[in-house]
């Protein structure tokens, strides 16, 4: 029971992380490869904090906050670039970050990472705690549900997904399409942040392993499998992405190959990217354009 508890906490998390995510790439078309450093921003700001005595609540909102700054700070010369350059640029950021944390041995633990991590004072601590962080969880997911979804019914939301479909035309429009990317930048990492410091929190150990390369494939998957642009699409896509991971721990691998599990894992998670995106890129929820082509 506590196992499965386990895999509904880790799936609300990296919900709210596909989520996050699908605000650049689904409505804003945005392929942001460095996502996972401002879950990790927001990660270790948290878990530093509250090491340090502040309260889990405030540690998490300002982990989130950092993660907006950071952002949005990053959005505005990466955005200066077009197409493919944007996308190598999110990605060498992700690699930095990745130093960052790595490196920095006296903020971060460098390769050590942060122990001592402490959860939520309402949900308790040890494994007993599991089904209050769950509803606490939930409850994290389903405001970033909420806001998230709101934001994309609005004005702003729909413009992005002009924006997406011909730039020119939202130009044309007397849209500022630069300062609405560097929004949806900021708030796609805000929540992303937000993931991060619940991460941090569930798990209270984190390390430069948990903001790799690996990290940022799964998250794209969760997106791109669901259905970039919708709603539900990033949630399906999560609950599918992770409890197929979950389900491989159990399946019968001889002690000499345990070591290339989780690299082999990582090379069917990208296999599985790359056919999605060329044989069904709507994902597994097709986004409905005909409220755009309404509004439009």
């Amino acid at each position: 029971m506590d196992y499965l508890i386990h895999i509904f906490i880790v799936i609300t998390i990296y919900s709210m992380f596909a989520m996050s995510l699908n605000l650049e790439l689904g409505f804003a078309g945005l392929y942001n490869f460095g996502h996972i450093a401002f879950f990790g921003i927001g990660a270790y700001t948290s878990a530093l904090l509250s090491i340090q005595g502040l309260p889990v609540p405030v540690s998490m909102v300002a982990g989130a906050l950092t993660a907006c700054a950071a952002g949005g700070i990053f959005a505005l010369p990466a955005l200066r670039l077009a197409g493919d350059y944007f996308g190598i640029a999110t990605f060498v950021f992700a690699e930095m970050a990745h130093l960052f944390f790595l490196n920095e041995r006296q903020l971060t633990g460098g390769p050590m990472g942060v122990p001592g991590i402490p959860r939520p004072a309402v949900t308790g601590a040890g494994v007993d705690s599991l089904p209050l962080f769950f509803v606490f969880s939930l409850g994290c997911a389903v405001l970033t549900f909420g806001v998230l979804r709101r934001i994309a019914g609005s004005p702003y939301g729909r413009a992005l997904k002009v924006i997406r479909e011909d730039e020119f035309v939202a130009q044309a429009l007397g849209k500022n399409t630069f300062t609405m990317k560097v929004k949806a930048i900021a708030i796609g990492s805000l929540f992303a942040g937000f993931a991060g410091t619940l991460w941090a929190h569930y798990v209270s150990y984190i390390s430069p392993s948990d903001f790799s390369l690996q990290e940022t494939i799964l998250v794209l998957l969760c997106v791109v499998l669901g259905g970039k642009g919708t709603h539900w699409g990033p949630i399906l896509g999560a609950s599918a992405v992770i409890s197929f991971g979950e389900v491989i721990r159990f399946l019968p691998i001889p002690p000499g190959y345990a070591s290339i599990v989780a690299p082999c894992q990582g090379m069917v998670y990208g296999l599985i990217l790359i056919i999605m995106m060329l044989k069904r890129p709507q994902g597994i929820i097709q986004e409905n354009k005909g409220a755009l082509n309404h509004h439009a």
